[in-house]
């Protein structure tokens, strides 16, 4: 990536991608810092109009456009055909949205609404770049690589047909994770109090797999009223959850979907968790010591991948769901509450990982090839 000075003017941006929070938390992320380079700067999201995008985004100053968009990946041939026939009108959605809103640049959060976006900028020739979140690139990403000035992934040796556009820069991390994180450093084993925190997420949806092993180990736990339980199940599950934590007298806070991440992650002594991009990039920023259930039937298996390098280093613990148990989950509760030092140490191990500066050196860089083209412009 080019040093070269950057001369931080006011934008309209676009960013492109939701479906679900670990395409779009990283979003947000780069909005903020753009929004800190220059107050004036305008940002856009465009999405498909799922609840999670709706509900996120309704929380930020970001205005936000919807166009027609579904995926393709693992739908039968009927599915398929109905997506792609979708995509014509989504592209000349964003077409006017290009005419109308004149960006400077469009960024692709990696989602299936981020094509016919960043396609509308290639027609237009606006600058415009991708960012990859997993270890395996997706879907999306593969057909746009060959369409943008700029692959900014989040996991070294992420592989992508045009090398020369990648650029290592890490999971951006919205500011309100960094900022709660920078000012409560890690508690030490010895000032910790007697209780014992845990944050279960299957992600901004839930994960029913987990909610029940949760609730089959806390039948397994030989001091359930040790711990208090930080849960967010989705919406699905939230119910069952809530009553069985209140029958068993377990300390709870339980949620379909919890907005402030940051204030959760400060709780937690123990976090058991999903293994998305955002999650992973999260708890590396946040130092927490981390359980990773992966998603089994993510797209290419990309959340083991994700996990893998953080558990080779021994910097986390992979339970894979296919082994997982109520009374395996309690054994591991179990061991982390008696071993404060092994959480110390995973905590130190897992925040050799975080890249905290992943957005700003995004943004910086998008800047330069907006300056980039022009003075070529300008040079002609």
């Amino acid at each position: 990536m080019k040093t070269d000075p950057v001369v931080y003017e006011a934008l309209r941006v676009v960013i492109a991608g939701g479906g679900t929070g670990g395409h779009l938390f990283p979003g947000i992320a780069i909005a903020e810092a753009f929004v800190k380079r220059q107050a004036g700067t305008e940002i856009c999201f465009v999405t498909s109009g799922k609840k999670i995008e709706e509900t996120v985004l309704a929380l930020t100053p970001y205005a936000k456009k919807r166009i027609s968009a579904e995926g393709i990946k693992g739908k039968n041939i009927f599915a398929k055909l109905s997506s792609m026939m979708k995509l014509p009108k989504g592209l000349m959605e964003s077409i006017k949205l290009m005419l109308t809103f004149k960006p400077h640049a469009v960024v692709g959060m990696g989602a299936y609404s981020a094509g016919p976006v960043v396609l509308a900028a290639w027609v237009m020739r606006i600058p415009r770049v991708i960012c990859e979140q997993n270890s395996i690139s997706g879907l999306t990403n593969r057909m746009l690589s060959g369409f943008v000035q700029r692959i900014y992934v989040s996991f070294p040796g992420v592989i992508f047909k045009h090398p020369d556009k990648v650029v290592f820069t890490g999971n951006p991390v919205r500011d309100e994770i960094l900022q709660v994180i920078q000012k409560s450093a890690p508690a030490q084993a010895d000032q910790k109090p007697a209780g014992f925190t845990i944050l279960i997420s299957g992600g901004s949806q839930g994960a029913h797999r987990i909610n029940m092993a949760m609730l089959e180990a806390v039948d397994c736990l030989k001091d359930p009223g040790r711990y208090t339980l930080i849960h967010q199940t989705g919406v699905a599950d939230e119910d069952r959850v809530r009553g069985v934590y209140q029958e068993k007298q377990i300390r709870h806070e339980v949620a379909p979907f919890f907005t402030d991440m940051a204030a959760r992650y400060k709780e937690a002594d123990l976090v058991i968790c999903r293994s998305g991009a955002t999650t992973v990039a999260e708890l590396t920023a946040a130092g927490r010591p981390a359980v990773f259930i992966p998603f089994p039937f993510a797209a290419d298996n990309h959340q083991v991948f994700n996990a893998k390098a953080l558990v080779d280093a021994g910097a986390a613990e992979m339970v894979l769901e296919e082994n997982l148990t109520g009374e395996l989950l309690a054994e591991r509760i179990e061991y982390y509450a008696g071993h404060p030092e092994a959480l110390t140490a995973l905590g130190e191990k897992i925040r050799e990982f975080s890249r905290p500066d992943a957005a700003d050196k995004i943004v910086d860089d998008i800047y330069r090839i907006i300056q980039a083209r022009a003075q070529t412009a300008s040079a002609k």
